[in-house]
């Protein structure tokens, strides 16, 4: 078996969207996605890339992907990664996948100089989080996430009065 880990092409944005889907329909959230091929080419592709794509192959057949972006470290004064999405289809599970695209993450963020590599994961998701323990990542339990979006967001947005 052959195992390799690429960089997504612009060609690849179905792809990416089915994997997204298949990741949603297993974490119970497909419901929550909203995106389309054409708007993730547009953004993953375009002029101005928000995020990067790994694409995991096993005989040359895509198997897994991960979707991943800079955010900064202030008091590390680096860049970091950040792991938006990791995902391997149900029959390569166990085949090595997972564990190379998060090795490769880890190469890049050692060639990018950055502090950190992290992602969320839900709290039910115990076969993942057993995975990454078993990688050495550990769970960051004092820090609470918090959102704003929809109709929250445009509220906020609008208590910005920019001095003119």
């Amino acid at each position: 078996m052959t195992l390799d880990i690429r960089e997504a092409r612009p060609d690849d944005a179905g792809l990416i969207f089915r994997f997204i889907c298949d990741l949603a329909e297993y974490e119970k959230l497909r419901h929550e996605v909203k995106t389309t091929p054409e708007g993730l080419a547009a953004r993953l592709f375009g002029p101005r890339p928000y995020a990067e794509v790994l694409i995991a192959e096993q005989n040359g057949d895509p198997v897994g992907f991960a979707l991943f972006f800079h955010n900064f470290s202030t008091f590390e004064g680096k860049p970091g990664l950040y792991l938006e999405d990791l995902y391997v289809e149900p029959g390569a599970r166990g085949g090595g996948a997972g564990k190379a695209l998060l090795s490769r993450l880890a190469q890049l963020a050692i060639e990018r100089d950055c502090a950190r590599l992290e992602w969320w994961v839900l709290d039910w998701n115990e076969p993942s989080i057993a995975f990454y323990r078993s990688l050495g990542a550990r769970a960051m339990d004092e820090w609470t996430v918090y959102r704003v979006d929809g109709t929250a967001l445009t509220s906020l947005a609008g208590h910005f009065q920019a001095d003119s």
